[in-house]
């Protein structure tokens, strides 16, 4: 039975570690998190259960339960040990250049733990290294030019997190396509390229013709920077007039 996220139980992150059992597999929250990312690395997040963790550690089920209640605290002690990298980045002094680093991280770590795009955008992420993520990316956006009060601070937090939620779990899952049918995007564009030929020169979708025929067509990398860089130039703006 899943609890709810935030009940009177103290949270995982602050639950001291059970007692050490004399059994002869010594277990850990971290020990625990790291075998759960490797499964899900390998199987996503539908093949994780209790039962293969605690397979892949040689201990019985019920041992786990002493340190996750259930597998909403499992879960965040996965993300955590993945923000736990993003944390522990240095930042650049600069906002732009801090935000820039912390991005590139955040899609580095969606890309190497794909269950972790999966994540993104659901409940807060509320653990230690989650939230010196989060203290990092308000910060930098607290001093950008165009934020001037807590209103601009929430609109640009706001812009900026849905832009990497949806960029990221986009990436992912052209990924995911890509392997499950064997075709990658190029040759998927290919195969369709003579009926995307015929529609547009009906003369019905000059614009679309116009992003197809003259857009640049870029690397996921360089595609992710350049729709960054719009981000954040506009949270440099001035907003419109209300």
């Amino acid at each position: 039975m899943t609890t709810p996220y935030l009940s009177a139980a103290e949270p995982v992150w602050e639950r001291p570690e059970p007692r050490t059992r004399s059994a002869p597999v010594p277990l850990s929250r971290a020990k625990i998190a790291a075998t759960a990312i490797r499964l899900a690395d390998e199987h996503g997040l539908d093949g994780l259960s209790v039962r293969k963790i605690a397979k892949e550690l040689g201990v019985g089920p019920m041992r786990l339960y002493d340190y996750v209640v259930n597998r909403s605290e499992l879960l965040d002690l996965m993300v955590d040990a993945v923000y736990a990298r993003i944390a522990a980045a240095d930042r650049p002094s600069d906002w732009r250049a801090a935000i820039v680093a912390i991005a590139r991280l955040t899609r580095v770590a969606a890309l190497e733990h794909e269950w972790f795009a999966d994540l993104l955008g659901g409940r807060p992420h509320l653990g230690p290294n989650a939230l010196a993520v989060g203290e990092s990316t308000a910060a930098a956006l607290s001093r950008a030019p165009g934020v001037r009060d807590i209103a601009d601070l929430q609109r640009a937090a706001g812009t900026l997190s849905a832009f990497l939620i949806g960029a990221l779990r986009r990436e992912v899952t052209e990924r995911r396509t890509a392997r499950s049918t064997g075709t990658d995007e190029r040759a998927w564009q290919a195969s369709l390229g003579p009926y995307l030929t015929r529609q547009l020169e009906t003369g019905r979708y000059p614009t679309i013709a116009r992003l197809v025929i003259d857009g640049a067509d870029l690397e996921p990398e360089e595609d992710f920077d350049r729709n960054l860089t719009t981000v954040l130039d506009g949270i440099t703006g001035r907003p419109a007039p209300r």
